[in-house]
Protein backbone atom coordinates (compact mmCIF):
# COMPACT_ATOMS: atom_id res chain seq x y z
CA UNK A 1 0.00 0.00 0.00
CA UNK A 2 1.12 3.60 -0.77
CA UNK A 3 0.31 6.93 0.12
CA UNK A 4 -3.26 7.88 -1.74
CA UNK A 5 -4.40 4.73 -2.28
CA UNK A 6 -8.64 4.96 -1.30
CA UNK A 7 -9.59 2.00 0.02
CA UNK A 8 -13.72 0.60 0.04
CA UNK A 9 -15.41 1.97 2.80
CA UNK A 10 -15.29 -0.64 5.42
CA UNK A 11 -18.10 0.78 8.17
CA UNK A 12 -20.86 -1.16 9.48
CA UNK A 13 -23.92 -0.01 11.86
CA UNK A 14 -25.48 -1.56 14.46
CA UNK A 15 -27.12 -0.88 18.00
CA UNK A 16 -25.92 -0.56 21.31
CA UNK A 17 -26.82 -3.60 22.99
CA UNK A 18 -27.72 -1.16 26.52
CA UNK A 19 -29.34 1.96 25.32
CA UNK A 20 -30.26 0.99 21.51
CA UNK A 21 -28.00 4.25 20.11
CA UNK A 22 -26.69 4.05 16.48
CA UNK A 23 -22.82 2.25 16.82
CA UNK A 24 -20.65 3.21 14.00
CA UNK A 25 -17.97 0.62 13.37
CA UNK A 26 -15.76 2.79 10.75
CA UNK A 27 -12.31 0.26 10.34
CA UNK A 28 -12.53 -3.31 10.02
CA UNK A 29 -9.31 -4.59 8.79
CA UNK A 30 -8.02 -7.49 11.43
CA UNK A 31 -4.98 -4.94 12.85
CA UNK A 32 -4.75 -2.09 15.14
CA UNK A 33 -6.73 0.92 14.27
CA UNK A 34 -7.11 3.51 16.84
CA UNK A 35 -8.36 7.60 16.52
CA UNK A 36 -5.83 10.54 18.08
CA UNK A 37 -5.77 10.77 21.53
CA UNK A 38 -8.60 11.96 23.85
CA UNK A 39 -7.80 15.11 23.98
CA UNK A 40 -7.25 16.02 20.27
CA UNK A 41 -9.52 16.40 17.46
CA UNK A 42 -10.21 13.49 15.69
CA UNK A 43 -12.20 15.28 12.60
CA UNK A 44 -11.68 18.94 11.10
CA UNK A 45 -13.90 21.53 12.12
CA UNK A 46 -16.12 20.80 8.49
CA UNK A 47 -15.47 17.03 8.85
CA UNK A 48 -15.13 16.49 5.62
CA UNK A 49 -12.43 13.66 6.99
CA UNK A 50 -12.14 10.95 10.16
CA UNK A 51 -8.64 10.95 11.23
CA UNK A 52 -6.97 7.81 12.58
CA UNK A 53 -3.81 5.39 12.33
CA UNK A 54 -4.31 1.79 10.89
CA UNK A 55 -1.83 -0.78 11.22
CA UNK A 56 -2.79 -2.40 8.11
CA UNK A 57 0.51 -2.39 6.29
CA UNK A 58 2.42 -4.20 9.49
CA UNK A 59 3.41 -0.04 10.79
CA UNK A 60 1.36 2.53 11.96
CA UNK A 61 0.65 5.04 9.31
CA UNK A 62 -2.05 7.80 9.25
CA UNK A 63 -5.26 7.01 7.42
CA UNK A 64 -8.44 9.30 6.78
CA UNK A 65 -11.81 8.17 5.85
CA UNK A 66 -13.29 10.64 3.11
CA UNK A 67 -16.94 11.10 5.22
CA UNK A 68 -18.45 12.27 1.43
CA UNK A 69 -18.65 8.17 -0.05
CA UNK A 70 -16.95 6.41 3.08
CA UNK A 71 -13.61 5.22 1.63
CA UNK A 72 -10.21 5.14 3.70
CA UNK A 73 -7.07 7.09 2.17
CA UNK A 74 -3.98 6.37 3.27
CA UNK A 75 -1.77 9.45 4.38
CA UNK A 76 1.96 8.66 5.10
CA UNK A 77 3.87 5.21 4.18
CA UNK A 78 6.68 5.49 7.07
CA UNK A 79 9.00 3.42 8.64
CA UNK A 80 9.21 5.74 11.57
CA UNK A 81 5.39 7.23 12.51
CA UNK A 82 4.85 8.33 15.81
CA UNK A 83 0.97 7.27 16.22
CA UNK A 84 0.27 9.30 19.02
CA UNK A 85 1.74 12.45 17.98
CA UNK A 86 -0.65 12.70 15.52
CA UNK A 87 -2.99 16.15 15.38
CA UNK A 88 -4.47 17.57 12.74
CA UNK A 89 -5.28 20.90 11.95
CA UNK A 90 -8.61 22.31 12.89
CA UNK A 91 -9.70 23.84 9.03
CA UNK A 92 -8.62 20.31 7.95
CA UNK A 93 -5.51 21.44 5.49
CA UNK A 94 -2.76 19.64 7.67
CA UNK A 95 -2.12 16.54 9.73
CA UNK A 96 0.97 16.91 11.66
CA UNK A 97 3.09 14.23 13.44
CA UNK A 98 6.67 13.62 14.57
CA UNK A 99 8.33 10.69 13.21
CA UNK A 100 11.88 9.44 13.35
CA UNK A 101 13.79 12.59 14.94
CA UNK A 102 11.79 14.62 12.79
CA UNK A 103 8.75 17.01 13.04
CA UNK A 104 6.70 16.87 9.99
CA UNK A 105 3.08 17.69 8.30
CA UNK A 106 1.19 16.38 5.11
CA UNK A 107 -1.44 18.41 3.26
CA UNK A 108 -4.32 16.20 3.31
CA UNK A 109 -6.00 17.65 -0.14
CA UNK A 110 -2.74 17.02 -1.98
CA UNK A 111 -1.03 14.41 0.68
CA UNK A 112 2.32 16.21 -0.37
CA UNK A 113 4.58 15.85 3.00
CA UNK A 114 7.10 18.58 4.53
CA UNK A 115 9.22 18.47 7.03
CA UNK A 116 9.46 21.37 9.35
CA UNK A 117 11.74 20.70 12.16
CA UNK A 118 14.49 18.29 12.68
CA UNK A 119 15.78 17.41 16.25
CA UNK A 120 19.24 15.56 15.55
CA UNK A 121 20.64 12.95 17.71
CA UNK A 122 17.64 12.78 20.68
CA UNK A 123 15.40 9.73 22.00
CA UNK A 124 12.37 11.84 20.96
CA UNK A 125 10.16 10.05 24.03
CA UNK A 126 10.55 8.52 27.61
CA UNK A 127 10.49 4.79 27.87
CA UNK A 128 7.21 2.98 28.43
CA UNK A 129 3.42 2.84 26.92
CA UNK A 130 1.80 5.93 29.43
CA UNK A 131 2.13 9.75 29.60
CA UNK A 132 5.42 11.59 28.29
CA UNK A 133 6.09 8.22 26.79
CA UNK A 134 3.17 8.53 24.27
CA UNK A 135 4.52 11.61 22.85
CA UNK A 136 1.57 13.50 21.75
CA UNK A 137 1.65 16.98 20.75
CA UNK A 138 -0.78 20.19 20.70
CA UNK A 139 -1.11 22.64 17.53
CA UNK A 140 -2.73 26.17 18.37
CA UNK A 141 -6.77 26.51 17.65
CA UNK A 142 -5.64 29.13 14.46
CA UNK A 143 -3.03 26.05 13.52
CA UNK A 144 0.02 28.75 13.47
CA UNK A 145 2.13 26.93 16.94
CA UNK A 146 2.91 23.06 17.18
CA UNK A 147 4.26 22.21 20.45
CA UNK A 148 6.49 19.32 20.42
CA UNK A 149 8.46 17.71 23.26
CA UNK A 150 12.03 16.25 22.58
CA UNK A 151 13.27 13.95 25.06
CA UNK A 152 17.26 14.59 24.99
CA UNK A 153 18.98 12.65 27.73
CA UNK A 154 17.85 13.81 31.10
CA UNK A 155 16.31 16.90 29.83
CA UNK A 156 13.10 17.61 27.56
CA UNK A 157 12.76 19.77 25.64
CA UNK A 158 9.81 22.15 24.69
CA UNK A 159 10.07 23.28 20.81
CA UNK A 160 7.64 25.87 19.51
CA UNK A 161 7.61 25.43 15.28
CA UNK A 162 6.31 28.30 13.97
CA UNK A 163 3.94 26.55 11.29
CA UNK A 164 4.17 29.46 8.72
CA UNK A 165 7.83 29.77 8.30
CA UNK A 166 8.90 26.08 9.91
CA UNK A 167 11.29 28.29 12.37
CA UNK A 168 11.89 26.43 15.56
CA UNK A 169 13.00 27.45 18.67
CA UNK A 170 13.43 25.31 22.41
CA UNK A 171 11.45 28.06 24.84
CA UNK A 172 11.04 25.73 27.74
CA UNK A 173 13.28 22.79 29.69
CA UNK A 174 12.16 20.23 32.39
CA UNK A 175 12.68 17.24 33.69
CA UNK A 176 9.44 15.84 31.70
CA UNK A 177 6.73 17.42 29.50
CA UNK A 178 3.89 15.40 28.75
CA UNK A 179 0.39 16.16 27.26
CA UNK A 180 0.51 19.41 25.88
CA UNK A 181 -2.44 21.30 25.02
CA UNK A 182 -3.17 24.62 23.71
CA UNK A 183 -5.44 26.87 25.30
CA UNK A 184 -8.61 26.71 22.75
CA UNK A 185 -9.69 30.13 24.12
CA UNK A 186 -6.11 31.43 24.03
CA UNK A 187 -2.86 30.54 21.89
CA UNK A 188 -0.44 31.66 24.00
CA UNK A 189 -1.29 29.15 26.78
CA UNK A 190 -0.20 25.69 26.82
CA UNK A 191 -0.78 22.84 29.42
CA UNK A 192 0.97 20.34 30.23
CA UNK A 193 1.75 17.11 32.40
CA UNK A 194 5.02 17.49 34.71
CA UNK A 195 5.90 14.35 36.88
CA UNK A 196 3.14 12.46 37.67
CA UNK A 197 3.35 13.39 41.32
CA UNK A 198 2.98 16.75 40.53
CA UNK A 199 1.20 16.77 37.17
CA UNK A 200 -0.60 20.49 36.63
CA UNK A 201 1.48 23.06 34.87
CA UNK A 202 1.12 25.90 32.40
CA UNK A 203 3.29 27.60 30.39
CA UNK A 204 3.08 30.37 27.57
CA UNK A 205 5.40 30.07 24.24
CA UNK A 206 8.12 32.71 26.15
CA UNK A 207 8.41 29.67 28.36
CA UNK A 208 7.21 31.25 31.44
CA UNK A 209 5.81 28.43 33.35
CA UNK A 210 3.63 27.59 36.43
CA UNK A 211 1.88 24.77 38.48
CA UNK A 212 -1.92 25.47 38.65
CA UNK A 213 -2.43 22.86 40.81
CA UNK A 214 -0.90 21.14 43.52
CA UNK A 215 -2.28 17.14 44.79
CA UNK A 216 -3.93 17.30 48.52
CA UNK A 217 -1.40 14.41 49.34
CA UNK A 218 0.83 11.74 47.92
CA UNK A 219 -1.96 9.46 47.36
CA UNK A 220 -4.43 11.68 45.09
CA UNK A 221 -3.96 10.23 41.72
CA UNK A 222 -4.26 13.50 39.57
CA UNK A 223 -4.36 12.70 35.49
CA UNK A 224 -6.00 13.15 32.27
CA UNK A 225 -6.54 16.71 32.06
CA UNK A 226 -7.88 19.17 29.24
CA UNK A 227 -9.48 22.32 28.76
CA UNK A 228 -12.74 23.19 28.74
CA UNK A 229 -13.56 25.41 25.75
CA UNK A 230 -14.73 29.03 26.49
CA UNK A 231 -14.50 28.60 30.48
CA UNK A 232 -10.24 29.12 30.76
CA UNK A 233 -11.07 26.37 33.50
CA UNK A 234 -8.19 22.95 33.01
CA UNK A 235 -10.25 19.74 34.32
CA UNK A 236 -8.61 17.01 35.72
CA UNK A 237 -9.49 13.73 36.72
CA UNK A 238 -9.29 12.80 40.24
CA UNK A 239 -9.38 8.92 39.57
CA UNK A 240 -11.19 7.63 40.58
CA UNK A 241 -12.89 9.68 42.81
CA UNK A 242 -14.64 11.88 39.83
CA UNK A 243 -13.11 15.56 38.27
CA UNK A 244 -12.67 18.52 39.11
CA UNK A 245 -11.81 22.31 37.28
CA UNK A 246 -9.79 25.21 38.09
CA UNK A 247 -9.54 28.46 36.67
CA UNK A 248 -6.42 29.92 34.97
CA UNK A 249 -7.39 33.28 35.77
CA UNK A 250 -8.19 32.90 39.76
CA UNK A 251 -6.74 29.39 40.68
CA UNK A 252 -10.31 28.43 41.93
CA UNK A 253 -10.88 24.53 42.21
CA UNK A 254 -14.21 23.35 41.53
CA UNK A 255 -15.95 20.37 41.52
CA UNK A 256 -17.44 18.77 38.70
CA UNK A 257 -18.62 14.92 39.09
CA UNK A 258 -18.54 12.29 41.73
CA UNK A 259 -19.07 9.94 38.65
CA UNK A 260 -15.34 7.71 38.36
CA UNK A 261 -14.75 9.11 34.90
CA UNK A 262 -11.02 7.84 32.86
CA UNK A 263 -10.41 9.72 30.24
CA UNK A 264 -12.65 12.76 29.44
CA UNK A 265 -13.09 15.78 27.51
CA UNK A 266 -15.33 18.11 26.71
CA UNK A 267 -17.73 19.40 23.72
CA UNK A 268 -16.60 22.13 21.86
CA UNK A 269 -19.54 24.55 23.02
CA UNK A 270 -17.66 23.87 26.46
CA UNK A 271 -20.92 21.95 28.16
CA UNK A 272 -20.67 18.45 28.47
CA UNK A 273 -18.20 15.77 28.79
CA UNK A 274 -17.48 12.33 27.73
CA UNK A 275 -15.90 10.28 29.35
CA UNK A 276 -14.92 6.04 29.07
CA UNK A 277 -14.57 4.21 32.67
CA UNK A 278 -12.87 1.35 34.31
CA UNK A 279 -12.63 -0.74 37.28
CA UNK A 280 -15.39 -1.97 36.46
CA UNK A 281 -15.94 -0.65 32.72
CA UNK A 282 -19.54 0.99 32.74
CA UNK A 283 -19.25 2.33 28.69
CA UNK A 284 -19.05 5.66 27.65
CA UNK A 285 -21.08 8.60 29.73
CA UNK A 286 -21.75 12.18 29.22
CA UNK A 287 -22.05 14.72 31.74
CA UNK A 288 -23.11 18.56 32.24
CA UNK A 289 -19.27 20.44 33.00
CA UNK A 290 -21.48 21.61 35.88
CA UNK A 291 -22.15 18.81 37.53
CA UNK A 292 -25.82 19.52 37.61
CA UNK A 293 -27.11 16.44 36.77
CA UNK A 294 -26.22 12.36 36.67
CA UNK A 295 -24.02 10.84 34.12
CA UNK A 296 -25.57 9.61 31.28
CA UNK A 297 -25.12 6.11 29.62
CA UNK A 298 -24.38 6.78 26.08
CA UNK A 299 -23.24 3.28 25.24
CA UNK A 300 -20.65 0.28 25.71
CA UNK A 301 -17.26 0.27 25.02
CA UNK A 302 -16.47 -2.92 25.40
CA UNK A 303 -12.85 -2.55 25.29
CA UNK A 304 -10.23 -4.51 26.94
CA UNK A 305 -8.56 -1.14 28.63
CA UNK A 306 -5.22 -2.62 29.45
CA UNK A 307 -3.41 -1.54 32.31
CA UNK A 308 -3.73 -3.31 35.72
CA UNK A 309 -2.71 -0.31 37.88
CA UNK A 310 -5.81 1.71 37.53
CA UNK A 311 -7.15 -0.79 40.15
CA UNK A 312 -5.25 -0.02 42.69
CA UNK A 313 -4.10 3.30 44.69
CA UNK A 314 -0.92 5.65 43.39
CA UNK A 315 1.75 3.71 42.09
CA UNK A 316 4.06 6.60 41.22
CA UNK A 317 5.17 7.96 44.39
CA UNK A 318 8.76 6.24 44.28
CA UNK A 319 9.16 6.30 40.67
CA UNK A 320 8.20 4.69 37.15
CA UNK A 321 6.23 1.84 37.23
CA UNK A 322 6.48 -0.52 34.04
CA UNK A 323 2.76 -1.50 33.01
CA UNK A 324 1.32 -2.88 30.27
CA UNK A 325 -1.03 -0.09 29.01
CA UNK A 326 -1.43 -0.74 25.23
CA UNK A 327 -3.09 2.93 24.37
CA UNK A 328 -4.79 1.67 21.36
CA UNK A 329 -7.20 -0.66 23.76
CA UNK A 330 -8.35 2.17 25.63
CA UNK A 331 -11.67 4.13 23.81
CA UNK A 332 -10.41 7.37 24.48
CA UNK A 333 -14.01 8.81 23.57
CA UNK A 334 -13.52 12.43 22.10
CA UNK A 335 -17.19 14.30 20.41
CA UNK A 336 -17.07 15.27 17.30
CA UNK A 337 -16.84 19.15 15.79
CA UNK A 338 -21.24 19.42 15.67
CA UNK A 339 -21.90 17.26 19.05
CA UNK A 340 -23.71 14.63 16.34
CA UNK A 341 -21.83 11.66 17.88
CA UNK A 342 -18.86 10.17 19.86
CA UNK A 343 -15.70 8.87 18.38
CA UNK A 344 -13.90 5.79 20.47
CA UNK A 345 -11.63 2.83 19.75
CA UNK A 346 -12.48 -0.65 21.28
CA UNK A 347 -10.88 -3.64 20.61
CA UNK A 348 -13.93 -5.77 21.07
CA UNK A 349 -13.62 -7.50 18.21
CA UNK A 350 -10.16 -8.63 19.10
CA UNK A 351 -8.77 -5.98 17.04
CA UNK A 352 -8.87 -2.09 17.92
CA UNK A 353 -11.39 -0.01 15.52
CA UNK A 354 -12.50 3.07 15.29
CA UNK A 355 -16.29 3.84 16.03
CA UNK A 356 -19.01 6.69 16.14
CA UNK A 357 -21.81 6.47 18.65
CA UNK A 358 -24.38 9.08 17.20
CA UNK A 359 -26.42 11.29 20.02
CA UNK A 360 -29.49 11.78 17.99
CA UNK A 361 -32.53 9.46 19.15
CA UNK A 362 -32.95 7.68 16.17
Amino acid sequence: MSIGQRLPAESREFRDERTGRRVRQVTSHPSIHHHPFFFVAAYDTAMRRLLFVSFRTGKPQIYFEDRADGSLVQVTDRPDLADWSIIPSLEGHYIYYTAGTGAWRTDLDTLQEEQLAEFGDVEMREKGMVGAAMGTTALSANGRWWAVPVKVGAVSRFVLIDTQNAKSRIFLERDTIGHPQFCPDDDDIILYAGPLTDRVWITNRAGVTRRIYERKDRMQWVTHESFIPGRREVAFVDWPHGMSAISLDTGAVRRITDFPAWHAACDPAGTSFICDTNFPDRGLHRFSVTGDAPAELICLSQASSQGAHWAHPFPYNDGPVTVDAAQHTHPHPRFAPDNSRIVFTSDRTGHAQVYEVMLDAS
